[in-house]
């Protein structure tokens, strides 16, 4: 993947179906680190109110082991046009969201560890999420390859 697709309606532009490829590093028991993987969808379909709700589901899988996950995310219009305040299912600010050049950097403090998230949109069906995630009680690197499901 190449440059960056601005987007000047980030809600407009997510919402749907996508299916996921996450791969999830842990590098704190050493440099190499521990890997494993998210297959699934997300879905992001329309909020009472406006908005989107964010429902992701599928299998992880971690050393070996497979199993079901799930999460759920509001992305709600935020004050700039085209931009979203993205919060968790019980309406706790994670972080913001504008992609209008199509690309975002975002942090989120979590206790003493920091999220950093790195967004970027592709063309009108491919986007990605890297989030690197330091702190004294984590060292991981999370990326997540979204492509757009066919029309069903």
């Amino acid at each position: 993947m190449g440059e960056c697709l601005p987007v000047p309606d980030v809600l407009a532009y997510l919402a749907g179906r996508w299916h996921v490829h996450r791969t999830a590093r842990d590098f704190a028991g050493g440099d190499e680190g521990r890997e494993g993987r998210f297959e699934g969808t997300t879905v992001f379909s329309p909020l009472d109110g406006g908005g989107l709700l964010h429902h992701e589901s599928g299998t992880f899988t971690w050393q070996g082991v497979p199993r079901p996950a799930e999460r759920t995310l509001r992305f709600l219009p935020d004050d700039a046009p085209g931009t979203a305040d993205v919060r968790f299912a019980d309406g706790r600010p994670f972080h913001d969201l504008d992609l209008t050049t199509g690309h975002w950097v975002a942090d989120h403090p979590c206790s003493a560890d920091l999220y950093r998230g790195e967004f970027t949109a592709y063309d009108a069906d491919h986007w990605r999420t890297v989030w690197r995630v330091r702190g004294p009680a984590k060292d991981l690197l999370l990326t997540t390859d979204y492509t757009r499901a066919p029309d069903a």
